[in-house]
């Protein structure tokens, strides 16, 4: 895996590789490596991803077909915030 740091913005290289990792699954994979799954604890746990993997397609399949009702999306009241806003500093329009 490779990650190019551009102007020396290493903080966001570290993020890029951080989401990439996350994608492809390597946290979960080390946190699965840090004890010993017994074989039975493994079936089991295979077995149970593979009932929520079904689950989630025939929900997803049902939805589609228009058998039951997609999930409500959320909508925000105030539109998109910008990462410098934070709830309690005083906005740039209210000093005026």
């Amino acid at each position: 895996m490779q990650i190019i740091v551009r102007d020396n913005n290493v903080e966001q290289a570290l993020r890029v590789l951080k989401k990439r990792m996350q994608r492809e699954g390597v946290f979960k994979e080390m946190k699965a490596r840090r004890f010993y799954e017994k074989p039975s604890e493994a079936r089991a746990r295979a077995k149970q991803d593979a009932v929520r993997r079904a689950r989630k397609a025939a929900r997803k399949a049902a939805q589609r077909e228009g058998l039951i009702a997609a999930p409500k999306r959320k909508v925000r009241q105030n539109g998109p915030r910008r990462f410098n806003d934070s709830p309690g500093a005083p906005s740039a329009t209210a000093a005026e």
